[in-house]
């Protein structure tokens, strides 16, 4: 077996305690710098910043009140198929461009966005229903967060970083969610290893790694999904020139497969 002596970089899951609920019109950059500095840390070059896709929302005031939508006959008719509110599936349907499945408790679209999820991403958990219910939307556009977010925090600190949104996203065919990018800046989103070789020399034909959810999922792992309010995770230790780009193109849009290689349509 052969060895060698150079030292790995050392990589961290930096969670960010200390962040309490966001409201409309927060400023995430003031909230992020805040809990840095609780924290006793600041961002570094080459540090990725993954920010849970529900606070962007509340921030960017995508919550509904769900005595304000008017179910129409689509909606009606899907939600005595799932046994889901009315309202809800009014509000899944717009957020959406198709229905992919459905069954009792459960429907699966297409979001406008691009990806197929459950439920087009829309949550009542860890949302204040004390004036009637709520329904939490994804953001608008997650890829123009995650830029806005990337630059100001790069402007405060003066250094190249990067910004991940995830989210919880299911997986056909597997039991449980994953964190998945749903907005991406200042990172290479797919790692494209197609064409070049293995170690045996072999020419890899279908190699492409999505290094964005790859990073989102390694964040989901301190990101809180419940009581623990720890919505921002910074991941360090990764080298800059795999993991960073200026690239305005490298977006979450990426990730999602055209509609004409979809196999189970």
């Amino acid at each position: 077996m052969s060895s060698t002596n150079s030292t790995a970089p050392e990589f961290q899951i930096i969670g960010l305690p200390g962040i309490g609920m966001i409201e409309h019109g927060d400023d995430l950059v003031a909230v992020i710098a805040s809990a840095l500095e609780q924290n006793a840390t600041t961002l570094q070059h080459g540090d990725v910043v993954c920010v849970a896709q529900k606070i962007i929302s509340k921030a960017e005031g995508c919550l509904v009140a769900l005595n304000s939508v008017e179910p129409g006959e689509s909606a009606l008719e899907l939600a005595a198929a799932t046994q889901k509110d009315p309202r809800m599936v009014q509000l899944i349907l717009d957020e959406s461009s198709e229905v992919m499945r459905h069954k009792p408790h459960v429907l699966v679209v297409r979001h406008k966005l691009g990806f197929v999820g459950a439920h087009a991403g829309i949550d009542q958990s860890n949302v204040d229903h004390s004036d009637g219910e709520m329904a939490l939307l994804l953001p608008k556009d997650p890829d123009a967060s995650a830029a806005a977010l990337r630059d100001d925090l790069q402007n405060r600190y003066d250094t190249r970083i990067g910004v991940v949104v995830t989210d919880s996203h299911n997986r056909a065919w597997r039991m449980g969610t994953i964190g998945s990018a749903i907005g991406c800046a200042g990172i290479q989103v797919l790692d494209d290893s197609r064409g070049g070789e293995d170690i045996y020399g072999r020419t890899l034909q279908a190699t492409l790694i999505s290094r964005a959810d790859a990073l989102a999922g390694t964040a989901t792992l301190m990101l809180g999904e419940t009581t623990d309010r720890m919505p921002v995770v910074v991941l360090r230790g990764l080298p800059p020139e795999q993991t960073l780009s200026d690239d305005p193109t490298q977006t979450a849009q990426l990730i999602n497969r055209p509609l004409e290689e979809d196999m189970f349509r």
